[in-house]
C-alpha cells in the first residue's frame, strides 16, 4: 500500500493517529497519474456533501438520501451569542439526518469582534448541540466584514478562542471561511491547528495554500429533495473514523466500547501468566 505524509488540523488529527502517514488506494495510485499528493488523497478519499440552513426551507430528506449524491450534511446550528439564535430548522434537519443514517457536522455563524464574544458564541453553540452526536467537525464560520477589518491577529485570536472552547468540551473543532480570507486573515499557525473548511467557487480544484479537510465548491448546486440552490462540499478526511474512534462530538471512544463488551481471561501457573485472551461478550 502506497503511503504519503499528510498534515491535518489539530490535536485530533489523522496524522497524529497514523504517525503522519495515510494509506492511499493502491489501485488508484498505480493506475492514475496524480500531479500531487493532495490530488492522490482527493481521488481516493473524497466524500460528497451539502451544507444547509433554514434558508434552504423544507427539505425532503428521503429524496436527498435516495439521490445517492450526499454522503454527509453540515448543519447550521445558529448564529450570534444567544441560544435563542438557534437556526429554526436545525432540530428538524438533525433529526431527519439521524433517522436516515446521514452523517452530520455543524457550524455556527459568528458576529464576534473579540475573543470573549467568540467564547460566548462557542458556549451558545455547545448548548444547542448538547446531547447530540456529530460525525463531522463543528465549525467556526467567520465571514463578516467588520471581523476582517480587525486584522489578521485579532481574527486568529477569535478563531482560536472559539475552537478551543469547543475542544475543551470534547468536540472536534474547525474553521470555515473563504479561500482569500483564510489566507489573508488567519495565521498559518491557526490554520494548521484546527480543521479547515475552505470556500472557493468557480474552479475545478481549489488552489488554497494551506491544509484543509473540506472544500465548499459551489453555492449553486442542485440535489433531489431541495428546492433551489444548495451549497456543495467535498471532504477528503475520514472524520467519522477519527471522531468516533476518539470519542468526540458526543460519541464514546471505540476502545471504551470494546472494553465494555469484552472479557479478558488470564491463566496463571505458579504466579506467571501463561495465557491471556480477550473474548467478546
Amino acid at each position: 500500500m502506497h503511503q504519503i505524509p499528510v498534515i491535518v488540523a489539530g490535536k485530533n488529527s489523522i496524522s497524529e493517529m497514523t504517525d503522519g502517514f495515510v494509506d492511499i488506494c493502491e489501485y488508484v495510485c498505480t493506475t492514475v497519474k496524480c500531479i500531487s499528493p493532495i490530488q492522490e488523497r482527493m481521488i481516493c478519499m473524497t466524500k460528497y456533501g451539502i451544507d444547509v440552513s433554514r434558508h434552504n426551507g423544507a427539505i425532503n430528506w428521503n429524496s436527498v438520501k435516495d439521490s445517492g449524491k450526499v454522503d454527509f450534511v453540515i448543519l447550521r446550528a445558529g448564529y450570534g451569542n444567544l441560544t435563542s439564535q438557534k437556526d429554526s430548522r436545525f432540530e428538524e434537519y438533525y433529526s431527519a439526518c439521524k433517522k436516515l443514517g446521514i452523517p452530520v457536522g455543524g457550524y455556527w455563524y459568528s458576529y464576534a469582534v473579540s475573543e470573549s464574544e467568540a467564547v460566548q458564541e462557542a458556549n451558545a453553540f455547545l448548548q444547542i448541540v448538547k446531547g447530540k452526536q456529530f460525525e463531522y467537525p463543528l465549525y467556526f464560520d467567520i465571514e463578516e466584514k467588520k471581523q476582517f477589518s480587525l486584522g489578521r491577529e485579532k481574527c486568529s485570536a477569535m478563531a482560536r478562542a472559539f475552537c478551543e472552547t469547543l475542544e475543551n468540551a470534547g468536540y472536534y473543532a474547525g474553521i470555515y471561511s473563504s479561500k482569500s480570507h483564510l489566507e489573508t486573515h488567519l495565521t498559518n499557525e491557526v490554520r494548521q491547528r484546527f480543521a479547515v473548511w475552505v470556500a472557493h467557487y468557480g474552479v475545478s480544484q481549489t488552489s488554497y495554500s494551506g491544509q484543509f479537510g473540506m472544500w465548499q465548491k459551489s453555492s449553486t448546486g442542485h440535489v433531489d429533495g431541495i428546492s433551489g440552490d444548495v451549497d456543495l462540499d467535498e471532504c477528503y478526511i475520514d472524520y467519522p473514523e477519527i471522531v468516533q474512534g476518539k470519542g468526540l462530538n458526543g460519541f464514546i471512544a471505540s476502545e471504551t466500547v470494546s472494553k465494555k463488551n469484552s472479557l479478558e481471561i488470564i491463566v496463571k501457573l505458579d504466579g506467571e501468566i501463561i495465557r491471556s485472551e480477550t473474548v467478546k461478550i
